[in-house]
């Protein structure tokens, strides 16, 4: 495969490495993907692979069996994780909890579960510094970005396996 060295500036997921193996090795994954493979951006036939990202991740408050607490550095003070392992490991604060992002070239939306929703203009503010989730300006970009992540959700959750277990 032609590879075109290069700094890129696409949205990719991680999801589109592992579609990304498929390509290249022409495997079937038997289950339904949502990656797209990368090979064309690698090969320098485009700038852009998706308009959009997402992801997930946190826990809910309770969920203890999500709270890493086997972690050799959840106990201790000595690890490079231990700071951010004592945060995780109880329900004292809200410091790992539930949160889904839908990210576009100019802007950043953070669903919060329990905090307050996050909006970024990445165009104005690179760095992610000033949460403009409360702006009038921002309405209808916020509006967009939930619908996106909505549309996301609907999309993506609740496959149905392509093998049928017969129990």
């Amino acid at each position: 495969m032609p590879v075109k060295p290069r700094i890129s500036e696409a949205l990719v997921e991680l999801v589109d490495f592992s579609a990304t193996v498929y390509a290249l090795t022409g495997i079937e994954p038997g289950y339904d993907s949502f990656g797209r493979s990368l090979l064309p951006l690698l090969a320098g036939e485009t700038d852009t692979h998706r308009d959009a990202t997402f992801c997930e991740g946190g826990r809910r408050l309770g969920e203890t069996q999500a709270m890493e607490r086997e972690s050799s550095s959840a106990g201790g003070t000595k690890g490079l994780y231990s700071p951010r392992l004592r945060l995780q490991t109880n329900d004292e604060g809200v410091f790992h909890t539930k949160a889904a992002m839908c990210r576009t070239k100019t802007h950043k939306y953070v669903y919060r579960l329990y905090e307050q929703d996050e909006l970024y203009d990445l165009v104005a503010d690179p760095l992610e510094e000033r949460n403009v989730i409360g702006e009038p300006a921002y309405r209808d970009i916020v509006s967009a970005l939930k619908e996106r992540l909505l549309r996301w959700y609907a999309e993506t959750a609740d496959v149905v396996p392509h093998q049928t277990d017969k129990r």
